[in-house]
């Protein structure tokens, strides 16, 4: 059996896209989020944008994402992959809308880090160097 941390992490963001398929046909804009943790995508979900509410109802979008808007931002998402660096936790949000017919997306990457980590990579030295003297 296959194991999401065998799997890469373009590999990850399809199976995130084929997974919010039938939500994203029902919505013309919103964020797609990725939470990532030792690079394997944990939570993911989708962010609406606000209901629009009338006379004390709220109604439906009448369109959403078509298949082919839907490859397009998937394709956006994987390229925005090129421009993660280094880092291994964080979050990936894709704010998306409709606009002229075309799916328009900004993509925000968020790298995460642990001081704890640092603390136990980096431990203080008893010779600290001249850096630590503004820090105690």
């Amino acid at each position: 059996m296959l194991r999401t941390e065998q799997l890469s992490l373009a590999r990850q963001i399809d199976l995130v896209f084929k997974e919010l398929q039938e939500e994203l046909s029902g919505l013309s804009s919103g964020t797609v989020f990725v939470q990532i943790r030792n690079n394997v995508i944990g939570k993911f979900g989708i962010r609406h944008n606000p209901l629009a509410g009338r006379s004390g109802a709220f109604e439906e979008e009448q369109e959403g994402l078509t298949v082919g808007q839907q490859s397009s931002f998937r394709l956006m998402a994987l390229e925005s992959l090129k421009f993660k660096r280094r880092w291994t936790h964080g979050e990936i949000s894709y704010e998306f809308a409709v606009r002229q017919g075309m799916v328009v997306v900004d993509a925000t990457l968020e790298s995460n880090y642990n001081m704890a980590n640092l603390l136990i990579r980096y431990p203080r030295n008893v010779h600290a160097d001249k850096s630590d003297q503004f820090y105690g």
